[in-house]
């Protein structure tokens, strides 16, 4: 086990979310003493079904609140902040665009500004995410792509982003910044998202919904691998301070068309069911994946699992997940 986290006091931002619970789940694997920022009570959510919540220190408030930020960072004497409080969807971010840009802007500035005045902490991971890049000609994405989110959620990514550099340059906090693709795994519970949504419904004998025409592009990245990633950025940054202010993507670097992603699950599954097509889409963005190599080269990184692997541990994650919710099962796998 890696020293470097066994009892080193850890803030989590964002711990009900899909990423959050898997990366507390590791950092308290690895003997870390984690501090979990939790705004409203999920018992549905992974952190709380794990029985993992009765094992980290819990702290309810909100991301923008910077007095009790700072609070935390003091009482707790916090060394390494890992920051995903965010609102991560995209059709409600179209719908509800103060409030994501309130969560996801004034949210990551609040957290940084409390850093800034808490000489105590070391290390600070922002998670920003490949829709920060907007839509481009030029594919994949690398970390010297333009920052020209467009629409509300992709602009709440670019400005957070921005703002994390801003810290890091104008005033040496020790911030550095994660670009990855579109999450999946077990413990996501917007079923409006294709994954969760899809297998939900085949394991249900129902036929999924695609809320797009299905030729849309996205680079997936299972969460577990997005929890080490995240973890192995704060300890790279804490042996080499040169690595302030840097962006860093991750992704298993392939394409893959959300029909195709569709049609990939419903094999793993063993369903005939056929996608319902709305074709009702707005506001996103047609083609997206993301470059690699730059983790790969400067941090040493590789991904833990590929995409049949994920969704594989994710199917089996949802089977019990709806089996103790007293849903039946469509078929083992």
């Amino acid at each position: 086990m890696n020293a470097f986290w066994r009892d080193r006091p850890t803030l989590i931002t964002g711990a009900t979310g899909l990423v959050g619970a898997w990366l507390v789940k590791r950092l308290l694997e690895a003997q870390a003493d984690v501090v979990c920022l939790v705004r409203d009570w999920v018992p549905q959510s992974e952190l709380v079904r794990s029985g993992d919540i009765e094992r980290v220190r819990v702290v309810r408030g909100d991301i923008r609140d910077q007095a009790l930020l700072e609070r935390i960072l003091g009482e707790y004497e916090i060394d390494t902040v890992i920051h995903l409080a965010a609102q991560t969807i995209v059709g409600i971010a179209n719908r509800n665009p103060i409030s994501t840009f309130e969560t996801n802007i004034q949210g990551t500035w609040c957290l940084l500004e409390a850093c800034r005045r808490s000489p105590k902490v070391k290390q600070i991971v922002v998670a920003s995410s490949d829709k920060a890049y907007g839509d481009q000609e030029k594919l994949p994405y690398d970390e010297n792509t333009p920052l020209q989110g467009q629409h509300p959620y992709d602009v709440s990514k670019s400005c957070a982003d921005l703002i994390s550099h801003t810290y890091a340059k104008t005033y040496e906090l020790p911030v550095v910044i994660t670009r990855c693709g579109n999450f999946y795994g077990g413990g996501d519970l917007n079923w409006n998202r294709i994954v969760p949504g899809t297998i939900r419904s085949l394991l249900r004998g129902e036929r999924p919904v695609i809320r797009s025409d299905g030729s849309y592009i996205r680079d997936y990245f299972y969460v577990e691998d997005g929890a080490a990633a995240y973890m192995l950025l704060a300890e790279q940054l804490a042996k080499r301070p040169e690595l302030r202010g840097e962006a860093f993507n991750f992704s298993n670097e392939i394409q893959v068309t959300v029909l195709d992603l569709v049609h990939k699950i419903r094999h793993l599954i063993g369903s005939s069911l056929e996608p319902v097509i709305l074709n009702e889409a707005s506001n996103e963005i047609k083609h997206q994946y993301l470059s690699a190599e730059k983790a790969r080269r400067m941090l040493g990184w590789q991904p833990l699992f590929t995409l049949d692997e994920g969704l594989t541990r994710t199917i089996r994650w949802y089977r019990a997940f709806l089996s103790a919710e007293n849903e039946k099962p469509f078929k083992e796998i």
